[in-house]
């Protein structure tokens, strides 16, 4: 089985909290890489089973109409729509150019004043103090460089706004399905595991002395699909960049034994019994306040 090392968004080295300083050739081309996956497949299409899940933590950011919200990698918009249709003045940015488009056109067919900006959660392109609410749905947790996320979150909310994120914690079924897919194809060592987001002690670390209170909190994140963990594997193979570069990082074998063994980690947490798929996956949502 052909095996290759791709920079992976799954988990790595889990006493890490920061990345090591790297090369400027060899961030940028991780980060260009990491761009690529994610304008795989189609995270829009994808996302939509996941709207519910998306909704509930819309609701939990308690918008008021007069707020700015800032949702960092925002996907198609799976917030900043529907805040926007609230009357939220909502901003939303991604790394991936075709999930902005889709988001800009979905905003336009609404005939939404939503805005939409292409860029990287390491660099926000927007002034001090820009917004009254930083929020972020398994988005920036993928971000090679978490503490220059971090400081980024910091930095656009304003005094005694609000930050919100919701992470997938190390021992989620979505942190379980990365580990699979890492004892297929290594991630890389450029970056620190993204689940460490979901550790409540690292996010202690990396938002530190920027934040005047820190809330969290472990919610059930729900998944359901209206077929079974062999479609649901496939539709993720389709749609999720990750896992669509996963498969594309191995050989026709290899290929098949990741399917296996991820239709096998569907399969054993799946709740159903009637040829759909129904789980959760632990999602640690993050409440801070702005020092």
């Amino acid at each position: 089985m052909e095996r290759r090392t791709q920079p992976s968004t799954g988990e790595n080295d889990m006493t890490g909290t920061t990345s090591a300083v790297q090369p400027g050739s060899e961030m940028q081309a991780l980060k260009a890489r990491l761009k690529a996956t994610w304008e795989s497949g189609d995270y829009g299409v994808f996302a939509r089973y996941l709207e519910p899940g998306a909704q509930v933590f819309l609701n939990g950011l308690q918008l008021r109409p007069h707020d700015r919200l800032l949702d960092v990698a925002c996907g198609a918009g799976q917030l900043v729509i529907p805040a926007a249709r609230a009357g939220i003045d909502a901003t939303g940015i991604d790394l991936a150019s075709n999930l902005v488009a889709q988001a800009r056109d979905r905003a336009a067919a609404e005939q939404l004043s939503a805005h939409f900006d292409e860029g990287d959660a390491e660099q926000l392109p927007y002034p001090d103090a820009s917004f009254d609410v930083v929020s972020s749905l398994v988005g920036a947790m993928f971000a090679p460089r978490p503490e220059r996320v971090a400081a980024e979150l910091l930095r656009v909310c304003r005094t005694d706004g609000h930050i919100v994120l919701g992470n997938w914690t190390p021992a989620s079924f979505i942190g379980g399905m990365f580990k699979v897919t890492n004892r297929h194809v290594p991630p890389s060592p450029l970056m620190p595991s993204p689940m460490l987001w979901g550790d409540e002690a690292v996010v202690r670390e990396r938002l530190g002395a920027g934040v005047n209170s820190l809330h969290f909190e472990r919610v059930a994140y729900p998944f359901a699909y209206p077929f079974g963990p062999a479609e649901v594997v496939e539709f993720f193979r389709t749609y999720y960049g990750p896992t669509n570069r996963a498969f594309a990082a191995l050989d026709t074998a290899g290929q098949a034994a990741l399917r296996a063994d991820l239709q096998a980690h569907w399969t054993a947490h799946n709740s159903a019994q009637d040829g759909t798929t129904r789980l959760d996956s632990e999602l640690l949502v993050v409440r801070a306040v702005r020092a």
